[in-house]
């Protein structure tokens, strides 16, 4: 699939979890800024993904889309939205080419020019022929994710799989290796990569196993989607941090009716995009735990310090490299700025002191724990038998009051004043939603 197509589909997806499907056609094609026949045509295509990556599916829930991203939700530890990265990784015509040369090298070391004459002898017939430079590309590509490896000696090279440690390994430790990347994966970010690498290691374990293993002894279920989907956008914008690259990209605000927007080479079709073309250099990616958000922080010339949501990043392309003088001062600059951001805030600092209340005949203070577990590099100032007082320094309140209102009535913020009426303002209004009728 071409790059704009996977931006689509993401949005797709992504509207789609959000909405449970309580759009129109209509409706949602409005909202990703497409055509009907555009989201007709999205869906055909993510119901045949689906069908192929899913070959379980009854055939009833094969019907709505919808009830196939909650297909077996409670027995099995598969995130649903990742077979989007599973279809994503190559073409077509370049998975059956591959699969031909990772059989072939399964059980021999074999040159470029004895690979290409594998390849043309068992291709279908109406298939395109691959050449010589394609398949030395191929194999680069494969060296280069270490799926394959050059054979010592003298040329013509030999390549040969690499596979040695899954071969080394017994069935004991691979269970053990399994578990290990099982709980990584679904527990630190970013997790994709680790998805793709527990997938491999389980139908290794298939394979080498008479009677196949039950190798889920954990359960996990992350519920926010934006933290699978955004990770598309996470490699291409950490290589760009890496090398001191600008990228340009469409954004759509989270303000916008608008979540994407099709490019229209038909100019009957043109529709005005309310997506925005930015160009910026790329400094820090921050994760939002909370909200499972991911977060590009980077410079502008005009507008310095910016910060972006990356679900709302599509069509990203790599700029031209800055001086590494420039990218590191603006790097320090960006430190100095969000030093006491709760997340990435970059507004004026102030004093946020806040009273938490003990819980009341209960072994362990679960209160002060939670606050000292969570409370970044605040500090507690003052405590007695039934409470304590927490003080920190943060840029403006708008993160840090989320995981204050968490706490519901077992906490009072003190100061500042103005952010005191302002929470006396949101509970009064929560209450007023559940005065007796």
């Amino acid at each position: 699939m071409a790059k704009e197509s996977f931006d689509k589909e993401i949005q797709f997806l992504r509207m789609l979890v959000l909405t449970s499907g309580a759009y129109s056609r209509q409706q949602f094609a409005e909202r990703l800024g497409i055509s009907v026949h555009t989201f007709d045509k999205t869906l055909r295509r993510l119901k045949e993904i689906v069908a192929a990556m899913y070959q379980q599916v009854p055939d009833e829930q094969r019907k709505e889309f919808t009830e196939m991203l909650r297909y077996s939700y409670f027995d099995s530890t598969d995130p649903m939205l990742l077979f989007l990265f599973r279809a994503k990784s190559l073409k077509e015509s370049e998975s059956q080419r591959i699969s031909k040369l990772l059989a072939a090298l399964k059980d021999q070391a074999l040159t470029a020019m004895e690979l290409l004459d594998i390849c043309c002898a068992d291709l279908l017939a109406e298939a395109a022929l691959p050449d010589e430079k394609t398949i030395r590309n191929d194999l680069k590509y494969l060296e280069d994710v270490g799926v394959i490896r050059k054979v010592p000696g003298p040329r013509p090279n030999r390549y040969r799989i690499h596979n040695d440690l899954i071969q080394e390994l017994s069935q004991d430790e691979l269970v053990d290796l399994y578990d290990f990347v099982d709980v990584m994966s679904n527990t630190q970010v970013p997790s994709v990569q680790g998805y793709l690498l527990r997938d491999g290691l389980k139908k290794q374990l298939n394979r080498t196993s008479s009677n196949p293993t039950q190798v889920e002894p954990f359960l996990y279920k992350y519920h926010y989607h934006s933290r699978i989907l955004d990770e598309a956008h996470l490699y291409i914008l950490l290589s760009a941090i890496k090398s001191r690259r600008k990228v340009a990209f469409f954004y759509f605000s989270p303000k916008n009716t608008q979540s994407y927007s099709s490019k229209n080479t038909n100019p009957l079709f043109e529709r005005e995009m309310e997506g925005k073309l930015e160009t910026t250099l790329p400094l820090k990616i921050v994760y939002d735990h909370q909200y499972g958000r991911w977060y590009m922080l980077s410079y502008d010339a005009r507008h310095g310090i910016k910060k972006y949501r990356m679900e709302g990043m599509t069509q990203i392309e790599l700029g031209e490299p800055v001086p590494s003088d420039f990218f590191t001062e603006k790097c320090s600059e960006l430190e100095k700025r969000i030093t006491h951001s709760w997340v990435i805030d970059t507004g004026r600092t102030l004093t946020v002191k806040v009273k938490f209340f003990n819980p009341v005949d209960t072994p362990s203070n679960f209160i002060k724990q939670r606050v000292q577990l969570q409370g970044q590099w605040g500090i507690i100032t003052e405590e007695t038998k039934d409470a304590f007082i927490f003080e920190i320094q943060v840029n403006g309140t708008t993160e840090i009051k989320p995981w204050i209102r968490s706490f519901g009535s077992s906490c009072e913020v003190l100061e500042p004043p103005f952010f005191r009426k302002e929470m006396m303002a949101e509970w009064e209004a929560l209450r007023a939603y559940y005065e007796s009728v």
